[in-house]
């Protein structure tokens, strides 16, 4: 039986959830379980949530939470926190996946030396791939780390971020804090940091795919030059709180 727990933070996400959902029931094999943990949402996320998958798929077990606070790290650590897989899989609510992304998360973690992992993120909309903005992504998980943090890049770490599905072990999660709810933004790298320590980041050769919903609303030159500036300062120290004025939520 699979020993993965997915978990999906969600904060008005009515538009894009129900089609994530639907994808997780095709899952072969299955994920042990899904944990929906909600932030106070405005529209009909939780209803989605709660009867989505009895619509789709009554064998699966799905469970529906809602946070006292809001934010993603804070979300997610709740979800964690209930979960009862050995494998932790953090996955964003516009994010499509394949239906083998179990098998692939068990069988990237059987080796002892990766302690975490995640997928190359296409970012599409219903009538563009944004493929440039799709490269850098790719890319960035090896330059961010090569460049400002080259003594741990030769150790194994790579820059990974939410989209990118990102999974671990459960215990190894918890023995680095799980992730930091003081970061409106940049909990994923900051996992990476503390997760290098137990061994290698690593990047699957197989794609995910994203919603392009803040690229279209900010165009792609923007939206390139705004990744960079966050990833820049954020990779020389500057705090997040501060960053996080750059990067407005879009649903």
């Amino acid at each position: 039986m699979s020993q993965v727990s997915i978990v999906i933070p969600t904060l008005n996400e009515a538009t894009s959830l129900e089609r994530t959902l639907r994808q997780l029931t095709l899952l072969n094999p299955p994920a042990k379980e899904v944990i929906v943990v909600d932030g106070g949402s405005e529209d009909q996320t939780v209803e989605i949530a709660k009867q989505g998958f009895e619509s789709f798929n009554q064998t699966l077990c799905v469970k529906v939470l809602s946070s006292e606070r809001r934010g993603r790290s804070i979300q997610m650590n709740y979800g964690a926190s209930v979960a009862t897989g050995d494998i932790l899989c953090f996955l964003h609510a516009d994010t499509c996946v394949p239906d083998d992304l179990i098998a692939v998360i068990e069988q990237t973690l059987t080796k002892p030396t990766v302690a975490c992992g995640g997928f190359i993120s296409l970012m599409a909309g219903s009538q563009t791939t944004r493929w440039g903005i799709s490269l850098h992504n790719y890319l960035k998980t090896y330059y961010a780390p090569l460049l400002f943090k080259p003594h741990l890049f030769f150790k194994g770490l790579r820059l990974l971020f939410g989209d990118q599905v990102m999974f671990c072990r459960r215990i190894d999660f918890w023995d680095c804090g799980g992730f930091d709810e003081t970061l409106p933004i940049m909990e994923d790298g900051d996992l990476c940091l503390k997760l290098v320590k137990k061994g290698h980041i690593c990047q699957v050769n197989r794609i995910v795919q994203s919603s392009d919903r803040r690229v279209a609303k900010w165009g792609s030159w923007k939206a390139t030059a705004i990744y960079l500036y966050i990833g820049i300062l954020w990779g020389i120290g500057v705090d997040a709180n501060y960053l996080k004025q750059f990067y407005q939520d879009i649903r």
